[in-house]
């Protein structure tokens, strides 16, 4: 099984947990906590904790930067963060109610500068897949290093999958400019709301068969519904997801793209590898923050 490398975010997560709706004006009573994060980085520390031989190319801030490093090292990521001395990290305030329903409040930070500068061929030594998160191609520099990556990675004879990470963002930057752009990718990881949007279908089942016919597999993330797989134009395997608990769905769809690619890079049948894709993000709603348990620790930041 070759590695994995994951190109995309590195967030410092503000979670808030409240039950009560949020009151305009004044103060609504939460639980908040402070966790690393990042779409990429969550799926780089899942895949990690799942055995994979994963590494991790982001980008964070002056501020926090050290502490994220740590923490991604502290999975078993080999993390490949450069630090920028002019911006914080990227920053995403999580609003979760008492369903694990979250909204969000999005700074990109540090995150919207990482490019071609961070790129070193290097990080395709040993690599046999290269997961690439949405969020990289939303801005203009991390575009340029998506598509220098996926190049150098379908060169090389990586197989690539890619996560629309954000259906705002996605449809700022266009379905139509998205598909083009991660054209070499084997594999595409929406939820439902990304998938419709990809594909203009009004279902999920055909829209996972829509761009299995552009990509060869299609995932599409149902949340608590599980997941359904589509090759070459026709769905092939479904998964429920066991949840037992939802207390925060943050960073659920990056334990399952982790689970699945695990899954696939050991060799499973596709609808075991889908099964274990639902038992990551199931793993990942039953407890606070987007990262592994095992990945808790105390942290000290400085502003």
């Amino acid at each position: 099984m070759g590695g994995l490398l994951v190109i995309g975010d590195v967030v410092t997560d503000v979670v808030a947990l409240h039950s009560q709706p949020i009151a305009t004006g004044t103060d609504t009573p939460a639980d908040i906590t402070l966790r690393p994060g990042g779409s990429g980085a969550n799926t780089a520390a899942w895949a990690a904790h799942l055995g994979v031989d994963t590494r991790f190319l982001g980008r964070a801030g002056r501020d926090t930067g050290e502490w994220h490093t740590t923490e991604l090292a502290r999975t078993g990521v080999r993390p490949h963060v450069r630090i920028d001395p002019e911006r914080p990290t990227a920053v995403v305030i999580s609003m979760v109610d008492d369903t694990g329903e979250r909204s969000m409040l999005t700074n990109r930070g540090a995150g919207g500068r990482i490019g071609v500068a961070d790129w070193t061929s290097s990080l395709l030594d040993g690599v046999g897949h290269l997961h690439v998160s949405g969020y990289t191609l939303f801005a203009e520099p991390g575009l340029e290093l998506a598509r220098l990556a996926m190049r150098e990675a379908a060169e090389r004879g990586a197989t690539i999958s890619v996560d629309p990470a954000s259906a705002g963002f996605l449809r700022d930057f266009g379905p139509g400019r998205f598909l083009r752009e991660t054209s070499l990718a084997g594999l595409v990881i929406p939820n439902q709301e990304e998938a419709l949007l990809l594909a203009g279908e009004p279902h999920a089942e055909a829209a996972a068969e829509a761009l299995s016919v552009t990509y060869g597999l299609a995932v599409v993330k149902l949340g608590a519904e599980g997941a359904l797989l589509a090759r070459d134009g026709r769905v092939v395997a479904r998964a429920r997801a066991a949840i037992d608990d939802v207390i925060d769905s943050t960073g659920a769809g990056d334990a399952f793209a982790a689970g699945l690619l695990a899954g696939l890079l050991s060799g499973l049948a596709l609808e075991d590898a889908l099964r274990k894709g639902c038992a990551a993000g199931s793993a990942a709603v039953g407890q606070v923050g987007g990262r592994p348990v095992a990945d808790r620790s105390p942290r000290t930041l400085s502003y």
